[in-house]
């Protein structure tokens, strides 16, 4: 029984239609409607596990993602985490904690998301994954479905204000899964999932059906694109950054 999940759900559900939100979901047929697999997408919006939860409902699923610990931690969302079963991740703690959980949750027939880049890219370019979603995916034996989440980024996104402006359309593709081997490396296995996100992406942003309202709403959109979003190499600077002054603050 899913006692938090579904009435999460209807909600959600519910503030799609109040908000006339146009969420346009390709690539459904690959999600299985039995069995396990992890879907991993890139990652612009804090919603987007909304998103991309909402791509899985078609096929009767509900979507276990992974999600850092501080979400867990608080009052309100942390709660809801645990009644919906999702899988928290502890950026400076053992990582095979969780995926560990994960690989047990696919055995059960569980689907998981993730995204394995781990953080919002401002730069809103897919950047270097790790190997989290593949190796989960390889000792489980499950399909391994990479997927693009686009416009989710105009409505909440790291640095950015709350946006919550009506008839934004959002738009998920999920692609059809990544072959590997049992014996392949998991770093390359990550390498091809990178690509195929990518690729996606770009297939995505490049069919997005709205455009910037004038100069001053180019941030959303990629530099490579004619947008202000600061370029991977400068996002990159930021991530690492950031990083950084997460680890002094839990250290200090």
């Amino acid at each position: 029984m899913e006692l938090v999940y579904r009435p999460v759900i209807g909600i959600a559900l519910g503030l799609f239609k109040a908000l006339s939100w146009d969420i346009r979901v390709s690539g459904m047929e690959h999600i299985p409607t039995t069995g396990p697999a992890v879907i991993a997408t890139n990652h612009v919006g804090y919603l987007d596990f909304v998103f991309v939860g909402y791509a899985a409902l078609p096929s009767g699923r509900l979507v276990r993602f992974l999600a850092k610990q501080e979400v867990f931690d608080h009052k309100i969302s942390g709660p809801l985490m645990r009644g919906m079963k999702h899988i928290p991740v502890d950026r400076f703690g053992r990582a095979k904690d969780s995926v560990d959980a994960s690989v047990a949750a696919l055995e059960r027939g569980e689907i998981i998301g993730m995204f394995p880049e781990s953080t919002i890219n401002p730069s809103f370019v897919p950047g270097e994954g790790r190997s989290g979603a593949a190796r989960m995916a390889m000792a489980a034996g499950a399909p391994l479905l990479p997927g693009a989440v686009w416009g989710s980024q105009r409505i909440m996104t790291k640095g950015r204000p709350r946006n919550f402006q009506r008839k934004v359309a959002i738009t998920v593709d999920i692609g059809s899964p990544v072959a590997y081997d049992p014996g392949d490396d998991a770093a390359e296995v990550t390498g091809r999932l990178m690509q195929e996100i990518s690729g996606l992406v770009k297939k995505t942003a490049d069919a997005y059906p709205q455009s910037p309202a004038d100069d001053s709403d180019r941030w959303w959109l990629p530099a490579h694109l004619g947008g202000t979003a600061p370029t991977p190499e400068v996002a990159t600077a930021m991530l690492a950054a950031e990083r950084e002054a997460r680890r002094k603050r839990r250290e200090g």
